[in-house]
């Protein structure tokens, strides 16, 4: 029997309904905000996401799905390298969305010199060779925004004034969301903080991890987010980053504070929040859905570079990208739910097949009006019909018999109270409607 590829789900019924509900809530408040949808390629060249999320971090390292065709795939056996392989040979599942977007934003000129800024929102599935578990999926689903061209501490605040208010929307209490706030300064600060911290790494090096001790030359602020309990307990002492930030990140990071209080949002400050990949620049940010255990539910932050590395010109950018799967595990532990009820229908059933074709009329009368209808096509009795038509959820149920169809009338059963009405076809559609209203 043919079975999913572990650490994959499908979207069927109530998780269906859960996911489209979340972008539902992201079309419309993210909207609010000035942001419009983009669908980007699964598939992207290597390089896309090599340039942004940074050959040093796992993603790239040791999660990212990588891409051929069978005939290129033989030709790698053979050669036992992709030393002769183009860079649009190169290809890889998308681990994360804002690589992907800024590529997009680039190749099209969507922010162009002097242009008011490029404000997205995306709700797509991401790839990772992760090994599964509970909130770590191979194939996951986010929703996220990017906002290119603003360099304004105000759009780092209105990104998690909205995102904050996204969670509000989605069910959680503020109470029970933790925000977490962080600068990693930038070009200017940033490089000399790095060396502080290598220096640390190398200092403590018979206490560090292996990969800490790869990442030190690579990049040391990366040990910050070591899953190793010692090297946590260890880089506890290291040079944090805002005791580093040269004047413009540190006037920066004030006025994103000043916005948040504000606004009356409430967060913690955390010198040792980095986040996960290469491209973050001045402010970081994360929220994790305290007591739900399944850790972060979102984050993000400014990446002032990305666009340079992914061949644009100097194009200043802030995003955020939150979970489906976490959010629906957070909520769940919370005793809350994404999914709503199962929408309700009506029912057209009748008595026997003589009247199919009046069946067959009303269903189609009723779907033109966009009221959700359904049938029998398996030449059910009337009674089983009605079991079907309980089963289904259906508030209402119109039924054909043959005096029905003769007076050129239906009649009208409401499912809950057993009240029956005969409504003449022609008013069919109009009356449904204004019941169920």
């Amino acid at each position: 029997m043919a079975q999913r590829i572990q650490g994959t789900e499908d979207l069927y019924g109530g998780y269906m309904r859960a996911w489209q509900h979340m972008q539902d809530v992201a079309r419309e408040l993210f909207g609010a905000y000035g942001f419009d949808m983009i669908e980007t390629p699964a598939i992207e060249q290597v390089d896309t996401f090599v340039h942004g999320i940074g050959e040093s971090t796992d993603v790239v390292r040791k999660e990212m799905f990588r891409v051929v065709s069978g005939a290129l795939f033989q030709n790698l056996l053979e050669a036992g390298n992709e030393d002769g392989l183009k860079a649009k040979q190169r290809m890889a599942m998308r681990p994360e969305g804002t690589a992907g977007v800024v590529r997009a934003v680039v190749e099209h000129n969507l922010v162009p010199q002097g242009a008011a800024p490029a404000k997205l929102w995306y709700a797509s599935p991401m790839f990772r060779g992760e090994r599964p578990q509970k909130g770590r999926l191979r194939q996951f689903h986010q929703v996220g925004v990017e906002w290119l061209g603003a360099p304004d501490a105000a759009a780092d605040a209105e990104c998690i004034i909205m995102l904050m208010e996204f969670y509000k929307r989605l069910g959680f209490e503020a109470k029970d969301l933790r925000l977490s706030i962080n600068s990693m300064g930038d070009a200017a600060c940033r490089p000399a903080y790095r060396e502080k911290v290598r220096a640390f790494i190398l200092d403590h090096a018979d206490e560090m991890c292996e990969d800490c001790l790869e990442r030190a030359e690579i990049n040391p602020l990366r040990a910050f987010d070591c899953k190793n309990e010692h090297c946590h307990e260890v880089m506890a002492a290291a040079p944090l980053a805002n005791d580093n930030l040269c004047d413009d990140c540190a006037a920066h990071y004030a006025q994103v504070k000043r916005y948040l209080d504000e606004a009356g949002v409430a967060y913690v400050e955390d010198p040792t929040l980095v986040r996960g990949l290469d491209y973050y620049t001045r402010t970081v940010f994360e929220i994790e859905a305290v007591g739900a255990g399944v850790g972060a539910i979102g984050g993000g932050g400014r990446y002032d570079g990305l666009v340079e590395l992914e061949g644009g010109k100097p194009t200043p950018g802030i995003g955020f990208a939150v979970g489906f799967e976490r959010i629906a595990l957070a909520l769940a532990a919370q005793g809350a739910s994404l999914e709503g009820d199962e929408p309700s229908c009506v029912y057209v059933a009748c008595a026997g097949s003589e009247q199919r074709d009046a069946v067959f009329s009303a269903t189609l009368a009723l779907r033109q009006a966009n009221i959700r209808t359904e049938a029998d096509y398996q030449g059910r009795s009337l009674k089983s019909q009605f079991k079907q038509a309980d089963k289904l959820g259906a508030r209402l149920c119109v039924v054909f018999g043959s005096d029905e169809v003769e007076a050129g009338v239906a009649t009208l059963r409401d499912m809950e109270t057993h009240e029956q009405v005969q409504v003449p076809i022609a008013d069919l559609a109009t009356e449904v409607a204004a019941r169920l209203a």
